[in-house]
């Protein structure tokens, strides 16, 4: 006999139904089957069926006789009632083997047949016409969530295999009951845009942005990207244009080819400066966008630019993933949790990699794409052991000579094939310089071909074979004005110039320079990295450094750094403008920020060059400029967690700045913003350390706002230490010093930390007083990020004092405000917090609900305090709906986080955590050391908390007694 629970219960026998009889037979039948092959007894069948009233022995005995009187064969065992079943027989269990099976298989169609079959098992929802209240109610485990997995799995497959018709009418009835699902909207897109159906691919990125948008979240990158490919017909890519008149390397191209056809995960293409290693790269890419639609992406490693430091594996991470469509602020700081979003954007997608001028294996490792169906392409001027090798060598002649011809123009070169021959033997038979000396013939159109080659042989002693010969040519043919600036280029401190900071550089103004690199670039000693924007490749930039550009050129070029970044920061942040260290420098090419907007866009854009500012300014003695650029650039790496950098480029302003023993001004302020990045990165010694040797200095300066933000920065790692006391006295001098200085932000913000501590003690009616004035200055002012802090903080003390309604509310605002700004911080705060009240309000559900989407949101948010608060409260609400196992995880794993960030009262909390779940659990002696050090260290906190943990144990009659 077959049993079937996958959709309506139904058994049959040699191809007929069997009639199962009323519904209190069925669900002894479905009891049976959910323990199938375990012997259930006789009391334990009636307390589940007949859980609200007392039934008798002879009942559980006739619904089992009628059930063996219609053929399903039900043993009796000493421990109760047995139905022993074959693996065949239950069809959950055929599906679960089904889907096993085509995890194994190796092929591709062979996986496809066995998901088929495993999804068509599904008639229906799981036991659609059984009460599972009456079969087990919280204790069947429903297994509707493995369908849409394994129709997802299945979908997949089908688009891989080209069926995308199959994968778009199984999805459509799933996306339509789910529209939240971002993974099967995603597939579904991929499966209508393969049809060439655009319009309904962006119904579906539209229907799954509403429902995202009813729980306050936004489309990840893969949906944005898709939409992005269909609003467009162009995946996301940041590949340049494909190189002109592209010619030969049909060796190689065919090997990156059949590398990407046999699903090689990299190609590793090495060769010698001017080799065209970047350009076939490129071109391999552009061919086979077919073979990767989801998206063409390009970073730049700067393994062997000269004057630059290589690419970090962060930095390339950020890169990366900003270019897959993920917000800067939601890019994590550590380079881990970098590459685990990294690695998760592109699973499911077909995306290729161009990873170029790397400098050794090492550096790409964590770049290298692990899902199926990606693919890198490397560049080197070493070879790697990375993926399938590809070593260019220089052209072949009459390849190169090709090239020549079709960049020169075949019409001024006709029947001239023995200079053109030696033309691109003096190149060295390299792309580069090839690319160099026709720009320079194609130029001058009255110049015959004896003349490009007189110029060439001409060129001093360098020789045939080495391709400089061709940009020495060039230059020489250049004007005064532009070879200063090709000279000038060949000391840039970063990766690329844009037209104002070429002016600078060169102290001109913005349209001469515009002028200037238009010149260099038309006759190819120059690449347009994007509108506005150049960068020189590593060849030509080793030759243009033979002549260093001078000291005060480059500190022009530093002045325009400083100055224009003192600009966007105060447009893009306006509420630090007071406290912004000033620029104290000038620069005439300045440009004006019309909005936050453009602040922000101009900082993004030249980060990499800001960064390398800094690193220029302190190896050249440079104190000024390097401690102010690393100050200004604070907040941004605060906001987009950048830790890595901004505590670097911080600790270069400190040893620079700390050498001027007079320079008060500069040390306060690196100090300062030293306290507040050790501080976010869980480094509290640290923290401490840098703000008390800050403190004395803003004190000599007669500087009471930047006082006040050093006291708060000091409270912040204090209070996290357990030392509550001395934090509120520190918290309460600095509202003295902002009500003194009449910043109202600061006030706010001192304001709210008094009243986390306060709520912390139990003061709660001052804590409402504080957070109400709080938010009433932020809202006041218009500071919407303070505000949803200050209201989530409000919510919080409306929780204690019971009031949910009102706290629902807070919570509820806190999180429209955070989700505006994209304060993921705080968003998953106020969701974990609106699950709460729910657990409070008795809806574990919707708790739950709340608390899985605080910890979607706070998946890339490097902050352990937040971390360790989700955990403790999912474990309340397991242990309140009764999921003790769960429970007990959570609070472990919360005790791990604060012992690990040293973070005293969460400590506590977590040990209370265990202790109440291991008690509910009946582990009195494991619960009990966990009760002791709970209370005491509440005790030494002089929390509350302390006195509600005596009066616990006191009433118990157990070991946590």
């Amino acid at each position: 006999m077959e049993f079937r629970m996958l959709g309506p219960l139904e058994a049959w026998h040699d191809g007929a139904p069997v009639p199962l009889g009323d519904q209190q037979q069925r669900f002894v039948l479905v009891v049976l089957l959910l323990n199938a092959n375990k012997p259930v007894s006789s009391p334990r069948l009636a307390e589940i069926v007949w859980a609200d009233r007392e039934a008798k022995p002879t009942l559980v005995r006739s619904y089992v006789k009628r059930l063996r009187d219609v053929g399903v064969g039900i043993e009796t065992t000493p421990t109760g009632y047995l139905l022993r079943l074959g693996d065949d027989q239950l069809d959950t269990v055929r599906f679960d083997r089904l889907r096993a099976e085509a995890g194994r298989a190796g092929d591709p169609r062979r996986k496809v047949e066995l998901l088929r079959e495993a999804v068509g098992l599904w008639r229906g929802r799981f036991l659609e016409d059984i009460d599972i209240d009456r079969v087990g109610g919280p204790e069947v485990v429903v297994p509707e969530e493995t369908l849409p997995d394994a129709v997802g799995d299945l979908a997949e497959l089908e688009l891989d295999t080209g069926d995308h018709r199959s994968a778009r009418d199984r999805l459509r009835p799933l996306v339509r009951s789910d529209p939240a699902s971002q993974k099967h909207a995603g597939l579904l897109m991929r499966a209508l845009l393969a049809g060439g159906d655009q319009v309904g691919a962006l119904r579906v990125f539209e229907s799954t942005r509403a429902a995202l948008g009813g729980l306050r979240m936004e489309p990840g990158p893969v949906l944005r990207n898709l939409a992005a490919r269909a609003e467009h017909g162009e995946p996301p890519s940041s590949l340049p244009s494909r190189p002109g008149e592209f010619t030969g390397r049909a060796a190689e191209l065919a090997a990156i080819e059949v590398a990407a056809a046999a699903g090689r995960s990299a190609v590793w293409v090495s060769g010698a400066p001017g080799v065209g290693k970047t350009g076939l790269a490129v071109e391999a890419a552009h061919r086979l966008r077919d073979r990767f639609p989801d998206g063409q992406l390009l970073a730049r490693l700067n393994g062997f630019t000269p004057g630059v430091s290589e690419t970090s594996v962060g930095d390339a991470l950020t890169e990366l993933l900003v270019e897959l469509g993920v917000p800067a602020e939601q890019i994590p700081a550590t380079v881990g949790r970098k590459a685990t979003l990294y690695q998760t954007t592109l699973w499911g997608t077909r995306t290729l990699v161009v990873l170029d001028n790397a400098a050794s294996p090492e550096q790409i490792r964590p770049l290298l794409p692990e899902a199926d169906g990606c693919l890198a392409v490397v560049t080197s001027r070493r070879m790697g052991d990375v993926g399938e090798p590809v070593r260019l060598s220089p052209l072949p002649p009459d390849e190169a000579a090709e090239l020549f011809t079709a960049l020169a123009g075949p019409a001024r070169v006709r029947g001239r094939a023995g200079d053109v021959a030696l033309v691109v033997k003096r190149c060295g038979y390299l792309p580069m310089p090839i690319r160099v000396a026709a720009a320079l013939f194609r130029r001058h159109e009255r110049w015959p071909l004896a003349h490009l080659l007189h110029l060439l042989e001409e060129d001093g002693p360098w020789g045939e074979d080495d391709g400089i010969a061709a940009v020495r040519a060039s230059y020489q043919q250049l004007g005064e004005p532009q070879r200063a600036m090709f000279r000038l280029l060949g000391s840039l401190p970063g990766p690329d110039v844009g037209v104002a900071g070429g002016a600078a550089l060169a102290g001109c103004d913005v349209g001469e320079a515009r002028r200037l690199l238009d010149d260099l670039h038309e006759v190819s000693l120059l690449e347009e990295a994007a509108p506005e924007r150049y960068q020189m490749l590593d060849p030509l930039k080793e030759f243009a450094a033979l002549e260093p550009a001078s000291a005060q050129s480059l500190v022009r070029l530093l002045d325009f750094y400083l100055v224009t970044l003192a600009a966007a920061v105060g447009a893009a942040y306006p509420f630090d403008r007071a406290q912004l260290p000033a620029p104290d420098r000038s620069c005439p090419v300045t440009p004006a920020f019309a909005d936050e907007a453009a602040g922000l866009r101009w900082i993004v854009a030249e980060r990499d060059n800001l960064v390398a500012a800094i690193r220029y300014a302190a190896r050249h003695g440079l104190p000024e400029h390097t401690w102010r650029l690393a100050v200004l650039l604070w907040r941004y790496f605060n906001t987009t967690n950048q830790f890595e950098d901004w505590i670097g480029t911080l600790e270069l302003a400190w040893e620079t700045v700390s050498a001027d023993p007079g320079n008060d001004y500069g040390q306060a302020h690196v100090l300062l913003r030293l306290a507040t990045a050790n501080d976010r990165s869980g480094r509290l010694a640290e923290a401490l350390e840098h703000a008390a040797k800050a403190l004395p200095k803003w004190r000599r300066l007669g500087d009471p706002r930047g006082e006040a933000a050093t006291l708060c920065a000091l409270a912040i790692p204090t209070m996290e230490l357990g030392k509550h006391e001395q934090a509120i006295a520190h918290l309460e001098a600095a509202l003295e010093k902002y009500e003194q200085s009449e910043d109202r932000r600061g006030e706010a913000h001192a304001l709210s930390m008094l009243g986390y501590l306060n709520e912390l003690h139990g003061n709660l009616d001052v804590a409402l007083r504080q957070h109400s004035a709080a938010a009433r200055l932020l809202r006041e002012i218009g500071h919407l990020q303070g505000l949803a802090h200050a209201v989530n903080n409000l919510g919080s003390v409306q929780e204690h004092l019971d009031l949910l309604p009102e706290a629902l509310a807070s919570y509820t605002e806190a999180h429209g405000h955070a989700a505006e700004v994209g304060d993921h911080c705080v968003e998953a705060y106020a969701l974990n917090n609106i699950g709460n009240v729910h657990r409070k309000q008795g809806r574990f559900t919707q708790a739950v609900r709340y608390h899985d989407k605080a910890r979607e949101v706070a998946a890339n948010v490097p902050d352990a305090d937040l971390r360790t608060q989700l955990y403790l409260d999912r474990g309340a609400t397991a242990l309140a709906r009764g999921a003790r196992q769960d429970a007990l995880t959570a609070c472990e794993a919360a005790l791990d986080l604060a012992v690990g960030d040293g973070n005293r009262t969460y400590q506590a909390r977590a040990h209370r955590g265990v202790a109440e779940t291991l008690h509910a659990m009946g582990e009195h002696e494991r619960a009990g050391k966990h009760w002791d050090a709970a209370e005491t260290a509440f005790a030494e906190l002089g929390l509350p908390e302390a006195d509600e943990v005596r009066e616990a144990r006191a009433a118990f009659d157990c070991a946590c007694a």
